[in-house]
């Protein structure tokens, strides 16, 4: 072994991923650093004196008292450049795409460097600033993107390479900065994780995200650039959501990131999303695609740094002028992970155990999504969704709890729902949107002023709805006055007709807004309409077993994006068959008075 005096520290002890290190000169905090033989990943995490913290994010078997440590003299931080989209990549964005199922101990983030055409937007003598895009790369997709100058770099361009192909760490362009020193441009360029990409502006939200999903985008929309929580038990259907909204939503970058996640799970994701296809170009989906695996089996910490990693990325993209949507899937086991590494620490724990930090690195993760005005002087967005595993399905534990406060979609997953084959699963009384009232406008252009209105009038029946159940199940159904009996049957229609929608439906597995408005005003039609039948003494029973309501109950299925102009049809039968039933009515109350 080499002699130990020949690095800047050295191991005194060690307790699984993390370990102390008696310093021979100052680190840094959040300093990434090289341990022992292999050149672990390791970053510093606390300093106390001489003595250095680090957690290591692979394996430590091997490891020992005495083994050297190595600073880097940077944050732990991450490439990022055009080679990033349509791999995959473990939790420190080291391609697994190329490696096999596990990276190599010790391995680098770059396997190899890809040429891609590039074609230069500035000139000599140019002043580039912070973010400036000074050219762009044209990818065998035919994606183009952008290639900027870091955010903590400017100056006058003083040589710029021509159009032609370049490899990704070739150098393109050089900056003359301000303290007389060159900058060297490529077309990739590394960030620390942990620390955000600063912008220009923070923009209010202005249009949703939108994902075909009718409970989502027309009961509890996500603005783009907002946050969501997708709390659930286990077989309540999380993943399956998010694959489903990765595939449909309608952003520009997908980042997917596995976090600590069942290996059986997280590989059907790897089998699933390379054979996809994007339902918007027909190109596979993976193009737009970037997944960050890190499974259970993987080590603890790097589950940590997933988190970092992923939304880093998306910041990237989102510089660009993207719509960014990120799937972290889930932030319960990050959250475990944090809890492991701080009771290796002999940290006081908090409440069930996890660190006492847990909703301050919470907000930190959630706050970097956003709506943006980007230093490149593009507007993009970074949306962030994320999944929690509540034990035993307990929305009242500590990772739900301060979920909540930073995240304005909360879309709580139902087990009952789920039991009942109801998917989405999300439970309409258990779940909130504040982006509500920015996304009225949105609605407001594709025609649809009375959305506000018909969503609180759907809110209202189905939280009626599960009053009278519980009444109900105590006195039964038929004892319920009509006006009572009615509102179940319009509930029943909400949820049967429009909230349920199955992923691996053909035709309803994706739900344009002009066929949400189109079914929206199907329904509060029927609820018009029949209301006035009750009030002429027409029976529930009676309403309920008219055919037209198969044919409402189904027109998800049946109605795709082809045949909108079926629901005008549909409406006509509708208004029909109710003025034939009043009508009747009507005609019989007068041979009775007559």
């Amino acid at each position: 072994m080499s002699d130990s005096r020949d690095y800047h520290a050295v191991i005194n002890w060690i307790s699984g991923p993390v370990l102390r290190a008696t310093t021979r000169v100052p680190f840094h905090l959040n300093e990434a650093v090289k341990v022992g033989q292999l050149q672990l990943l390791g970053e510093v995490i606390r300093i106390n004196g001489r003595e250095a913290v680090i957690q290591v994010y692979e394996d430590t078997t091997g490891l020992r008292p005495g083994d050297p440590v190595t600073a880097t003299g940077a944050p732990l931080s991450v490439k990022l450049g055009p080679g990033l989209l349509g791999n995959i990549y473990d939790g420190l964005l080291r391609p697994l795409t190329e490696q096999g199922r596990y990276v190599q101990p010790g391995i680098g983030q770059d396997t190899k460097s890809r040429k891609y055409a590039f074609s230069p937007s500035i000139k000599v003598g140019d002043l580039a600033t912070r973010g400036t895009l000074f050219g762009s790369v044209h990818r065998e997709d035919a994606r183009i993107q952008r290639c900027m100058t870091p955010p903590n770099c400017d100056g006058r361009v003083i040589s710029i390479r021509p159009a032609g192909e370049y490899s990704e760490d070739e150098i393109l362009c050089v900056l003359e900065c301000d303290d007389s020193e060159n900058r060297e441009l490529s077309m990739s360029h590394y960030w620390p994780v942990r620390q955000p990409r600063p912008v220009l502006q923070r923009r209010p939200i202005k249009g949703p995200l939108f994902t075909g999903q009718r409970i989502i985008d027309s009961i509890f929309p996500i603005g783009c650039g907002g946050r969501a929580a997708m709390p659930g038990g286990f077989g309540t259907g999380k993943t399956v959501l998010q694959e489903t909204l990765a595939k449909w939503c309608d952003a520009d970058v997908i980042i997917y990131v596995g976090c600590g996640e069942r290996g059986n799970e997280m590989a059907s994701v790897l089998h699933e999303f390379p054979s996809l296809e994007d339902p918007r170009t027909g190109r596979p989906l993976m193009e737009r695609t970037v997944i960050i695996a890190n499974t259970s089996n993987m080590p603890v910490a790097a589950r940590e740094a997933s988190i970092y990693t992923a939304v880093t990325v998306g910041e990237y993209f989102r510089d660009m002028g993207m719509r960014v949507a990120l799937m972290a899937d889930s932030t319960s086991r990050w959250a475990e992970a944090l809890r492991e590494i701080s009771g290796r620490l002999g940290e006081l724990p908090g409440e069930a155990g996890y660190p006492a930090y847990l909703s301050s690195r919470q907000a930190d993760f959630y706050e970097r999504a956003a709506h943006v005005h980007a230093l490149s002087g593009a507007v993009g967005s970074l949306t962030i969704i994320g999944a929690v595993s509540p034990p035993s399905a307990d929305f009242s534990e500590p990772v739900t709890t301060h979920t909540k406060r930073y995240v304005h979609c909360f879309w709580g997953l139902d087990a009952a729902r789920a039991q009942a084959r109801f998917y989405p699963a999300i439970h309409p009384l258990q779940s909130y949107s504040r982006d509500v009232e920015a996304l009225v406008h949105f609605w407001s252009q594709h025609g649809y002023v009375n959305w506000m209105s018909q969503r609180q009038q759907f809110l209202a029946l189905l939280e009626e709805q599960a009053r009278l159940e519980r009444m109900a199940r105590i006195i039964g159904k038929d004892a319920l006055p009509p006006r009572q009996q009615h509102v179940l049957l319009c509930a029943d229609l909400i949820n049967e007709a429009f909230l349920r929608q199955s992923a691996f439906s053909e035709v309803d597995r994706y739900c344009s807004a002009e066929r949400q408005i189109a079914m929206m005003q199907m329904i509060s039609r029927f609820i018009e309409l029949s209301k006035n039948a009750i009030e002429l003494n027409i029976s529930v029973e009676t309403i309920s077993t008219l055919p037209i309501m198969r044919r409402l109950m189904r027109m998800g299925e049946e109605i795709g994006e082809d045949d909108l102009d079926r629901f005008d049809e549909l409406r006509v039968d509708l208004d029909g068959v109710f003025s034939r039933l009043t009508h009747g009515s009507k005609q019989e109350s007068a041979s009775h008075e007559g």
